[in-house]
């Protein structure tokens, strides 16, 4: 167990995946298959899922590539599934609206709030899922709050660092149960192919 007293899943199989939220629902046959790579960590604990993959590059790549709306609507999202930005508001207290569209036609709205910006380190929102909504994997019933941090690691490598809490149990078993980890492994993989691309 390491020093947060979280568990840690697997580095593959079925352990090592466990959900997205009900946006992607070939997400749930395909978590068997799906591997968590080797730059990859996963951490479940009881209101909390941590999400962790080393990029090959520069921060201030991992940086503009997550906060540019150009870029986000590239990667944002399982695989299959396309995202418009319809809203990014980079500030604290700005809003970040996405609208995914499933591979069958099924549009997911995503909400979210900013309360943190410390660029090129942290980012904080609060992901809300809207009212009659399928779900998206900016946030689990009804809220969760999200910080992502971008460490350093060397020169051309950066620990991205996914830290989702959800404000009961429930929610957090929701989320692992519907494919909140497979939806966020494949946008990590299309973050990394953009990175690799840009």
């Amino acid at each position: 167990m390491p020093p947060n007293g979280l568990p840690i899943t697997g580095r593959s199989g079925n352990r090592a995946l466990t959900g997205w939220t009900s946006i992607c629902t070939n997400c749930k046959r395909r978590r068997k298959s799906v591997a968590v790579k080797n730059s990859s960590g996963v951490q479940i604990g009881e209101q909390e899922i941590i999400i962790s993959r080393v990029f090959n590059a520069p921060r201030a790549l991992v940086w503009k590539v997550w906060t540019e709306r150009r870029h986000l609507a590239r990667w944002w999202g399982p695989k299959g599934f396309t995202t418009q930005v319809l809203e990014m508001d980079l500030r604290e207290g700005g809003v970040l609206h996405l609208q995914l569209r499933g591979p069958d036609g099924t549009l997911y709205p995503c909400k979210g709030t900013y309360s943190e910006i410390l660029e090129p380190e942290r980012i904080v929102y609060r992901g809300a899922v809207e009212k009659n909504s399928p779900g998206c994997g900016a946030g689990l019933p009804p809220q969760a709050l999200v910080p992502v941090s971008f460490v350093e690691q060397s020169a051309n490598q950066t620990l991205l660092t996914l830290h989702t809490r959800f404000e009961t149990a429930t929610d957090r078993l929701a989320a692992a149960d519907s494919g909140f980890v497979a939806g966020w492994t494949d946008g990590f993989d299309n973050l990394e192919e953009l990175l690799t691309n840009t």
